[in-house]
């Protein structure tokens, strides 16, 4: 696959029916949304073409539409936005691990689970361990979570967002990703929910569509594009920049042969 620089996403659109558009990284960086990300949007909207805002973020998408409120973003862009956390919620709704969980995560994931909060319980006392982050007492402690789970690899690990690490600003953290790595070398077993797994994208496809997807994290959106045969366009200025760095178009494609992955478009940043 020849894989092209472009400037601008107009370059390409009339390509396309329908653009699934990561969000952290590509349209904000956890604090302020991308001017060029949103006039993307904007121009979009007026094509009236159809684009789904897609996020690994472990809560029911409700709760990320009102955090791309408070940072401006334009209500008329939220009527599609899905992520990781209501795709579980589908799953979890219907008992399919069981009954009782322990929850690891922070207590702001807590909407993910609030109609049935009542089946929360300790490790000791769960079905399966719903895992949608690191905890608020423990955000950089791997050793604790090697601790805190080598007991309970015998219980399912529900993991409601794959991303590894995400940037918050110029800050990396971790993300639930990590911690599934963690319990997968202790010898559990791990089903997750988002990107790069089918499930997520089967919730948003329409048929007959050609889709491009869009976004920073080759594990996840390119990944997660290879595996359902969308094209994709990578944005290079994202979580994978680092490794970007000094280096010419001719050699971007080896480090994304090292991930065992293939791209259409590349651009630095999402802009029209």
């Amino acid at each position: 696959m020849k894989t092209k620089l472009i400037k601008g996403l107009s370059q390409i659109q009339s390509k396309y029916d329908a653009f699934f558009i990561d969000l952290w990284g590509v349209i904000h960086n956890g604090i302020k949304l991308y001017p060029g990300a949103v006039e993307v949007l904007e121009n979009l909207n007026k094509l009236n073409k159809r684009f789904v805002l897609m996020s690994n973020a472990p809560r029911p998408s409700k709760s990320v539409e009102k955090f791309l409120l408070k940072l401006k973003l334009n209500k008329i862009f939220l009527k599609n936005v899905f992520t990781s956390g209501e795709a579980a919620l589908q799953s979890l709704q219907r008992n399919v691990y069981g009954k009782n969980f322990y929850h690891l995560g922070p207590k702001r994931d807590a909407s993910l689970f609030g109609r049935f909060k009542n089946n929360r319980r300790g490790l000791e006392n769960a079905d399966f361990i719903l895992c949608t982050g690191f905890l608020d007492s423990h955000e950089n402690s791997l050793d604790y979570y090697k601790d805190l789970l080598k007991k309970y690899i015998q219980l399912k690990m529900v993991c409601t967002n794959p991303d590894l690490v995400v940037h918050r600003g110029s800050e990396r953290a971790y993300c639930a990703g990590t911690l599934a790595e963690i319990f997968k070398k202790l010898g559990g077993k791990v089903i997750y929910f988002g990107k790069p797994y089918p499930e997520i994208y089967k919730f948003c496809i329409k048929k007959d569509e050609k889709v491009l997807i869009i976004g920073d994290n080759i594990r996840t959106d390119i990944k997660g594009a290879n595996n359902m045969k969308f094209d994709s366009l990578f944005i290079m200025d994202g979580i994978h920049k680092d490794e970007f760095l000094d280096l010419q178009l001719q050699d971007d494609d080896k480090i994304l042969d090292k991930y065992k992955v293939k791209t259409n478009y590349y651009q630095e940043r999402l802009a029209w």
